[in-house]
């Protein structure tokens, strides 16, 4: 089991809808969501639509923190490591990393999880 994050934006291409346009797409074992729990982004990563957040922008400043809480304490984090190896620390810090700076980058972006 995995979690797809995808950052979508919908432009006006002369049609009569929309256009959707994936910007950033990023996948990550399920394994982990103990850790972003403890880091305080379970929400913001798995479940955004809970606390309200629809675009990339209204989670960059939750990422960041939570990026900033998992490189101060590996050892810490490195204890919720998936044992049979799908889901470490070392998979998960990267992927907050290039998330967040797709949210910076798109932050008017359509977040659409799939779990």
């Amino acid at each position: 089991m995995s979690l797809d994050v995808y950052l979508m934006l919908y432009v006006d291409a002369g049609g009569p809808e929309k256009e959707r346009i994936e910007v950033f797409w990023a996948n990550i074992t399920h394994n982990l969501n103990k850790m972003a729990e403890e880091a305080g982004i379970y929400n913001a990563c798995w479940r955004p639509e809970e606390i309200g957040v629809k675009l990339a922008g209204d989670i960059a400043g939750l990422l960041e923190v939570g990026l900033t809480y998992l490189k101060a304490r590996p050892e810490h984090f490195k204890k919720f490591d998936s044992p049979n190896g799908w889901g470490k620390y070392e998979h998960f810090v990267p992927w907050v990393e290039k998330y967040l700076e797709a949210c910076k980058r798109f932050p008017k972006a359509t977040i659409v999880v799939s779990r």
